[in-house]
């Protein structure tokens, strides 16, 4: 591919086998009783976790009733194209350290999620039901009875799936300093204590894959009530910091000090050649290299779990791989590599690559399960190429076109941990306390998310793709 040759891939450490074989003997002998606060960090992940989601969850359906409004789209596509970590960067700067940064940081992306996928699942309901209703029905009687039930099992399977989402998320933002797994991570990783960080990340495994064993229909109000009560108290927020934040920190410099159309003119030429650009160059060539990746990667991948290949044993062991590979957050999985390889694009790759392949490869395998061959079908590399990979090709481009728009929002984000894509640009500005500059780069970013959205769909559609594929 030709972005490969802008793309900066080198692995820069000493010794890169060594370190990770360091890591890795760390995660074959974990300390779970080293790391003080382990158990508290677990349970506020959670809480951070139940309680985003499910006010997301809510906020969502009631923004799906009204979806069809350009103006509710528009304002939902805006929403989720800003990165969970961007939100929690932006609270920080007027709410502190206090648990309502972590929780809106999920509830308001997820909203935006929601709204769009509750939407297309209530409008593909079979209409057949609604018909045999009175003529008097109310309109709301007869979406409680008649439409809600068709969609319910679609509802409930996608909530799940985003609450295993949310604790992705909830995980990294402890790297933003959030008393969440992710800032204990951080903390021992960075100390080259492996064994501590190896008990975290198996904790975290623990956690995402048995889900469907603690997270039960009747529990789970259970679970979302008692969540806010867990989230710890954090630091009292300071009200005037905020009305300074959107009176005074957010406002161009220029304005603010009354300077001048010129020098407002200045600033924006600045912002936009030293940060914007370049920001933009690095997150599109990142964005597509991982893009093919993944897809190259999920192709090899689906026959670990499919039927047609392999015995009963390298399934199972083909599933607990691909569990482990899409229950890491990409952000932790690339901020791993970075501390083994060395700052370049090359861990932010493969951790895109690992996460979304994983993915997209247990979904194109549990499909392909369900393909029945004839008696005659080949064996071995034929059927895989011949036979499995023609019949589910459709489907992975489907897929991989959909995780398009969200790799490109985990691309941008990788830059607080370095690499030099949009992130980074925006953490630099944070850091130097220049929120303005901060705020434009937050925006372009949601604007180039939203634009490829639409880039992603618009080649869907043409094709003759599934809008929202399902399997």
């Amino acid at each position: 591919m030709p972005t490969l040759f802008f793309a900066d891939m080198a692995v820069t450490t000493a010794n890169p086998w060594r370190d990770l074989g360091r890591f890795f003997w760390g995660v074959a002998t974990p300390d779970f009783f080293s790391t003080s606060g382990l158990w508290t960090a677990i349970i506020r992940t959670l809480a951070f976790a139940f309680t985003g989601v499910a006010l997301g969850s809510v906020s969502g359906f009631l923004l799906a009733l009204i979806y069809r409004h350009r103006l509710v789209k528009t304002f939902c596509a805006f929403i989720r194209a800003i990165h969970e970590l961007f939100w929690a960067l932006i609270f920080l700067q007027f709410f502190g350290f206090h648990p309502l940064t972590g929780v809106l940081a999920i509830a308001i992306p997820y909203a935006g999620i929601f709204a769009k996928v509750y939407s297309e699942i209530l409008d593909e309901a079979d209409p057949a039901p609604r018909t045999l209703l009175h003529s008097r029905t109310g309109v709301v009687s007869s979406f409680l009875y008649a439409r809600i039930p068709d969609c319910w099992d679609q509802l409930r399977t996608y909530t799940a799936y985003r609450l295993e989402c949310g604790l992705r998320s909830s995980a990294i933002l402890g790297f933003v300093g959030l008393p969440t797994i992710g800032f204990h991570l951080e903390a021992t990783f960075s100390q080259g204590f492996y064994s501590q960080a190896g008990a975290l990340l198996i904790l975290f495994y623990l956690i995402i894959a048995t889900i469907p064993l603690w997270v039960r229909p009747r529990v789970l109000p259970l679970y979302v009530l008692a969540a806010p009560f867990f989230l710890g108290d954090g630091l009292p927020i300071v009200w005037g910091n905020v009305v300074r934040f959107f009176t005074e920190d957010i406002v161009p410099a220029p304005i603010r000090h009354h300077e001048g159309f010129s020098a407002l003119m200045a600033w924006g030429r600045d912002l936009l050649v030293n940060d914007a650009l370049p920001g933009i160059w690095n997150t599109v060539i990142l964005t597509q290299i991982a893009l093919v990746a993944t897809g190259l990667l999920a192709l090899l991948l689906f026959p670990l779990i499919s039927e047609h290949f392999g015995g009963r044993v390298r399934r199972t062991s083909g599933h607990v791989f691909l569990v482990i590979m899409r229950s890491t957050p990409e952000y932790i999985l690339a901020y791993v590599l970075l501390q083994l390889w060395g700052p370049s694009m090359l861990p932010a790759v493969v951790a895109l690559a690992l996460h979304n392949g994983g993915i997209i490869g247990h979904l194109i395998g549990r499909q392909s399960t369900g393909i029945r061959l004839r008696p005659d079908a080949p064996v071995g590399i034929n059927r895989y190429a011949y036979e499995l990979v023609p019949r589910v090709y459709r489907s992975f481009l489907a897929f991989l076109f959909y995780r398009w728009e969200i790799i490109m929002r985990e691309t941008a984000i990788l830059g607080i941990l370095g690499v030099s894509t949009l992130g980074f640009y925006i953490d630099s500005a944070i850091q130097n306390i220049r929120f303005d500059r901060a705020l434009v780069l937050i925006l372009i970013t949601a604007c180039l998310n939203i634009g490829i959205d639409a880039l992603s769909r618009f080649i869907r559609s043409r094709l003759a793709l599934q809008t929202m594929p399902t399997c």
